[in-house]
């Protein structure tokens, strides 16, 4: 690991310099971030440095757990994909787009920090046993199908390990998975989507939930498997076989344990199922349960914009998806209740394609050209807070100063606490 800063605060500011490589932490090699925050959170450290010159450089830390050392290292080389799944979204993009979003990444460690899907496809043995041993619990994984001659052919990989045994070793030795099933119509629903869940339920608690997703289609799709969308009529009765199962989860052990995906309610017109229902919104990332803790949210919070009239004209734009709910729920209560002139405009994401309706997969252009056909109409735009990286890129690559820029109308970022939103742009 290199170092690439070394913090004024830190005890080896002035002994340890940006270029050493940290060899070891008491006495074993380090591999990674993860590894030197596992290996460092002992009572006693020796950190073993090498310089620029091959000389090694000891330091010993008394016991204090938890010490902060005030290292900053080059980023970890990302674990990588290799399989090809029949609906990879890599591989529905075109040339252009954020850089990061052609990286098929399929890292263990990145499930455990931030709760990203992995397919266990390319775990080596010393993979498996260094989960075992650092407890790097809970996991995320994307199973698809228990089936494994039907997973293989999900995931185009003949080499791929059998998911219940592997998830089942791993499980004996205390290690915890939420997984999803991406559910493409025709494939891996009926039967198989069945004989996946009773699998995955069998495996409780060690399998914890289990999120099913409706496959995702752009219109960059040549060249590849033909794969048929969810529609209205296939979403309900999506729906209605997932509440049967959960009917039967709650009746054996308590907990509904499988869940369907917020656009599934949106395609079918079905109401929100009620927070509670969510129970520990264990797959929120994964648009489960999103929309339902947003609307709750706001509910809570409603109050704090009585009072609030303002002349500001404000427009908050969203995907497709959410309109529906965000329209009927949120703004109508901000412009009757708190006197403030809000509007939500659903955009059309022509980028993608319109079976793409989620706002975080909104591009730049798309929400620029929202926002240019009715600047003149409002004082300032409310962005989804999820378009947008760390670096303030959206996903074609266009900088939020450029889209500022362009739009030419005052630009605030969003939040899913949409209350605290309005106090903050009104403020």
């Amino acid at each position: 690991m290199i170092v690439t800063d070394v913090h004024p605060a830190s005890p080896l500011f002035g002994q340890v310099r940006r270029g050493f490589k940290l060899i070891a932490v008491n006495g074993e090699p380090v591999t990674d971030s993860l590894d030197y925050r596992y290996k460092t959170a002992e009572e006693s450290v020796r950190l073993e440095f090498e310089d620029k010159a091959g000389r090694r450089h000891n330091f010993q830390f008394p016991a204090e757990p938890f010490m902060d050392f005030g290292l900053d290292f080059a980023e970890d080389k990302i674990m990588r994909c290799n399989s090809n799944c029949i609906f990879c979204f890599v591989h529905q993009q075109p040339k252009g787009m954020r850089r990061s979003l052609y990286v098929k990444d399929d890292d263990y460690r990145l499930s455990f920090t931030h709760g990203s899907f992995i397919t266990l496809s390319n775990l080596t043995e010393t993979d498996i046993e260094r989960i075992i041993t650092q407890r790097l619990s809970p996991l995320y994984v994307s199973v698809h199908a228990t089936d494994d001659t039907l997973r293989r052919c999900i995931f185009r990989n003949e080499k791929l390990p059998s998911v219940m045994a592997l998830l089942t070793r791993l499980i004996d030795h205390g290690i915890t998975f939420h997984s999803q099933v991406v559910v493409c119509p025709g494939i891996n629903d009926g039967e198989q989507l069945d004989r996946t869940i009773d699998d995955l339920f069998r495996l409780y608690p060690g399998v914890q939930t289990v999120g099913v997703v409706p496959v995702g289609l752009t219109r960059y799709r040549q060249r590849l498997p033909k794969l048929q969308p969810f529609t209205a009529e296939t979403a309900v009765g999506m729906l209605d076989y997932i509440g049967a199962k959960q009917k039967a989860c709650l009746e054996k052990e308590g907990i509904r344990f499988v869940f369907a995906a917020d656009e599934f309610y949106v395609m079918a017109g079905r109401e929100l199922p009620k927070l509670s229902e969510y129970e520990e919104m264990a797959q929120f990332e994964n648009g489960i349960g999103m929309l339902r803790w947003s609307l709750t949210q706001f509910n809570r919070r409603r109050r704090h914009l009585r009072g609030l009239s303002s002349p500001k004209r404000i427009a908050m734009l969203t995907g497709k998806s959410a309109y529906k709910f965000i329209s009927r729920d949120i703004i109508s209560y901000i412009r009757d209740k708190a006197k403030v002139m809000v509007d939500v405009i659903g955009v059309e994401n022509a980028f993608w394609g319109p079976l793409v309706t989620v706002s975080g997969l909104l591009t730049g252009q798309d929400l620029l050209q929202a926002a240019l056909q009715i600047r003149d109409r409002y004082d300032t735009l409310l962005l989804p807070p999820n378009c947008l990286n760390g670096d303030d890129l959206f996903l074609d690559n266009m900088s939020l100063d450029e889209f500022k820029k362009q739009a030419g109308i005052d630009i605030h970022i969003g939040s899913y606490l949409f209350a605290d939103t309005i106090r903050e742009v009104l403020a």
